[in-house]
């Protein structure tokens, strides 16, 4: 595929970042949305050749917005990239409405929205690639991620869809499915506000999350991730999905796919429960 312009959505920080860097070194045209990004930055080239435009997608006049923008640097949108996230750690019982709803938001309902404003561009070229950032989470359940793990259960379910719907009008879809990796931000991993000392879940949720903090400290390094994203968008045909995890990790995925609940279950549960050794 001849390189083109791409828009990278959540492109501040961890993985978002380091996609936009590797498109950009690979010689595409980067448009990349977030929050974070000041309006005194808007339109303006960043280094090796992004272009940032502040983006709030889980408001509907701030995408569109920010399409307005990105179709200035260029008329067309070979692809799009959606990376933002948002996690709430925390126990089902004590994670509340507002929060299953800020995760819901941020990590699908805007990707649905962008997805939605960037399809009409790419039938009218014919030609288009959507890369939907899932997760290993978007595959099985771990203990004190109910919301997120939620969210990417459902980009799973919608990208089958929209690949099939889009796939007339030569339009390609992937999902992403990381693994644990290095360098996320601390200001999008959040806790629920109802955990409290006085929670009969404490001590099992605080030694769940020491765990998940270790993993994540010791994962994957976001700038191999980029390059495999990259690498599957040049492809004439891309994979539908792209699993970058540890090898224990997509162990734990083939188990998950064969193996009783209740064995998945005291598998995982286990693991969170013991310091990390199921």
């Amino acid at each position: 595929m001849a390189k083109g312009t791409v828009w990278v959505i959540g492109a501040s920080s961890g993985l978002g970042l380091a996609t936009a860097q590797a498109f950009a070194a690979d010689g595409w045209q980067v448009v990349s949305g977030a929050r974070s990004f000041g309006a005194q930055s808007d339109g303006d080239p960043a280094d090796r050749g992004i272009h940032p435009f502040r983006l709030d997608v889980t408001d509907a006049t701030s995408r569109e917005a920010f399409v307005k923008s990105a179709f200035t640097v260029s008329p067309r949108v070979d692809a799009l990239v959606y990376c933002a996230a948002v996690l709430v750690l925390g126990p089902c019982e004590t994670t509340s409405q507002a929060e299953y709803e800020r995760v819901l938001q941020t990590n699908f309902l805007g990707m649905t929205g962008m997805v939605s404003l960037a399809l009409p561009a790419m039938r009218k070229q014919g030609t288009g690639r959507i890369v939907l950032f899932s997760s290993i989470n978007g595959l099985l359940g771990i203990p004190y991620q109910s919301a997120y793990t939620a969210s990417k259960h459902a980009i799973e379910g919608y990208a089958e869809c929209l690949a099939m719907e889009t796939k007339p009008f030569g339009i390609q879809v992937s999902v992403v499915e990381p693994g644990d990796h290095r360098g996320g931000s601390q200001h999008t991993r959040l806790h629920a506000g109802g955990e409290t000392a006085a929670s009969p879940y404490d001590a099992a949720y605080r030694t769940a999350c020491a765990i998940i903090h270790r993993d994540e400290s010791n994962g994957l390094p976001p700038e191999a991730l980029g390059r495999k994203v990259v690498r599957n968008v040049n492809r004439n045909r891309m994979r539908f999905r792209l699993r970058v995890a540890k090898p224990d990790q997509r162990l734990a995925v083939v188990l998950h796919d064969v193996l009783p609940p209740s064995w998945n279950a005291k598998i995982l549960g286990g693991y969170y429960a013991k310091g990390g050794q199921a």
